[in-house]
């Protein structure tokens, strides 16, 4: 059976979110496997994507209730520590209009529960935006992912990974071979013991950097840090194989007063964030920031940073 999105449906369900439904069945062809079906029109990508100027003015209005409404993924784990602490004083960045944008829309074969879209909007800057259909309705996954490589042309039909065996696989080794780099102090020269390389002009490259100096930097405090994957990841199949993958990591800081000390002697935060975030001072503090990703990796699993955006999603008081 095939299930489609329709405009009128979609509109009401994001811009409404009241109970009208959003997807519709037909009944198979005779002779046609029962397997469903999820094909996403370029008015339904469309109808969403214009869906982004009601996220735009929740964000300037503080409407935490409403964005989470319209998030969900990374940038719903965003909102929900990002919009309590800016309503106390916490300067979120501004959400931004984008347009010009290019639709990839993968068909899948297993029902509209998973259904999901890609979009690269050209302007103001080049980035990827990923919706996800979820309770009823079109939400934002991850967006913006700000652009920092190029491209993948995506010639011909759009697949979801998961339909293409070889591209599946390289979908999945992308979020725990960047868990993996991360992890791995001798991975700064480029030859660690992860197994993982990357180009020496990568952002991943710089950000493993910048975790490794980090506890110096910070000394004569206390500084761990921590490396997570973040939600599911997406990936569509790329026409030369490989995949490109949308995913997210939480990068944690935990910083402690060193010994003898009572009072942080340098602060990863400012004193102002933390009490947005956390109601008060704390002498202990552990911050989770969110970096969401776009990653071409290759038919041989060769790994690039194809978008990047990085984001303070939560501090907290101790070491939790």
């Amino acid at each position: 059976m095939f299930r489609r999105l329709t405009a009128l449906g979609l509109g009401l369900v994001l811009l409404a979110g009241c109970g009208t439904e959003g997807l519709r069945e037909t009944p198979a062809d005779p002779g046609e496997t029962p397997l469903a079906t999820v094909e996403i029109t370029m008015a339904d990508a469309q109808e969403a994507f214009d869906g982004l100027g009601d996220l735009a003015d929740a964000w300037k209005d503080r409407d935490c209730a409403q964005i989470q409404q319209l998030t969900t993924g990374a940038e719903g784990a965003i909102a929900s520590g990002v919009c309590a602490a800016a309503r106390d004083g916490y300067a979120a960045p501004a959400f931004q209009a984008y347009h010009d944008p290019e639709f990839l829309l993968p068909r899948r074969e297993d029902g509209e529960n998973g259904a999901w879209f890609a979009v690269l909007a050209r302007k103001p800057q080049p980035a990827y935006f990923v919706f996800v259909w979820e309770d009823g309705r079109w939400r934002l996954g991850a967006g913006p992912i700000l652009l920092v490589g190029k491209a993948p042309a995506m010639d011909g039909a759009v697949l979801d990974a998961e339909a293409v065996p070889d591209a599946a696989v390289a979908a999945r080794v992308a979020p725990t071979r960047h868990v993996a780099f991360l992890t791995d102090p001798s991975g700064v020269d480029g030859a660690g013991v992860s197994g993982v390389r990357l180009a020496s002009g990568d952002p991943m490259r710089r950000l493993l950097v910048e975790l490794v100096r980090a506890p110096g930097r910070a000394r004569p405090d206390r500084l761990t840090t921590d490396v997570r994957i973040e939600g599911p990841a997406r990936a569509l199949a790329l026409p030369a194989g490989g995949a490109l993958v949308f995913h997210a990591l939480r990068v944690v800081f935990t910083q402690k007063p060193g010994s003898g000390r009572s009072s942080l002697a340098h602060p990863r935060y400012r004193a102002a964030d933390v009490r947005a975030f956390t109601g008060g001072a704390a002498t202990t503090v552990t911050g989770g920031e969110i970096v969401v990703l776009a990653t071409k990796v290759a038919k041989d699993t060769t790994m690039t940073t194809i978008g990047m955006r990085r984001v303070l999603a939560d501090i907290r008081k101790g070491s939790g």
